[in-house]
């Protein structure tokens, strides 16, 4: 890391399916594992375990195409002590709207921000370029859509190019085909894509060591988003943000 950059955040993942926590494999809907049926009980244990944000996914709202669990990220949002953000279903100004209203503090768009640019213009002006985040989940170097269950048949780097004007400050990389997998991240990707933009980059998808996750806070990325490795114990997460903190 460069004198002065800022230490890069490990964000837990609290996936909502059913209104439980799991993980799902590459994505797929039916390859799911149920790691708690409390996601507000898992979401608490990350922050005694030193979270400084929660990555959270509404799967079922990402499937229906609005949040389903709104309630329950609520629940969260209230009980956490520090920021949520929160995607999957948000794919309006009302639900966005309503996700602040839960404490929520950044929504991340991620088919609506390819298929309607003009409401990430709209979000940005109404709650900040810091409360939007876009979601650039990719196979095969194509943006998926929908829950990751339809190519968009644009590039991560086009979508980049196209929300950076309208004012978005970060977004959230994702490798689908890693993603759940224990494999390794995209790096290749990752590093073509961060010189690419200017914006600030958050990554996920086949995270699953202390070692990947130091290569990529060489990569100045701002946040690792881990999921599966925290959940099955290949990374510890306390452990892991002292290792990226002496890093």
């Amino acid at each position: 890391m460069t004198a002065g950059s800022k230490v890069m955040e490990i964000l837990p993942a609290i996936d909502i399916k059913g209104g439980k926590c799991v993980r799902l494999y590459q994505g797929d809907y039916d390859r799911e594992t149920v790691y708690s049926e409390s996601p507000t009980e898992v979401a608490l244990h990350w922050v005694e375990e030193g979270a400084s944000r929660l990555h959270v996914v509404d799967l079922d709202g990402a499937k229906a195409g609005s949040p389903v669990h709104l309630a329950i990220v609520g629940e969260i949002a209230s009980a956490s002590p520090t920021p949520v953000q929160l995607g999957g279903g948000i794919r309006g100004v009302a639900t966005a709207r309503a996700a602040v209203a839960r404490g929520i503090d950044r929504v991340i768009l991620g088919t609506a921000a390819v298929e309607e640019p003009a409401l990430v213009d709209e979000l940005c002006r109404e709650l900040g370029g810091e409360a939007v985040v876009v979601s650039v989940d990719a196979r095969d170097g194509q943006v998926m859509l929908q829950g990751w269950s339809r190519a968009s048949g644009v590039t991560a780097s086009e979508v980049l190019k196209q929300v950076e004007s309208a004012g978005v400050r970060r977004f959230v990389y994702t490798d689908v085909s890693r993603d759940g997998t224990l494999t390794e991240p995209n790096f290749r990707a990752i590093e073509e894509l961060s010189r690419q933009t200017g914006l600030k980059m958050l990554v996920a998808g086949g995270i699953s060591s202390v070692d990947h996750l130091k290569r990529l806070a060489d990569l100045e990325i701002e946040a690792a988003i881990v999921g599966t490795a925290v959940y099955t114990g290949d990374i510890d997460l306390r452990e892991a943000i002292d290792a990226i903190q002496g890093h």
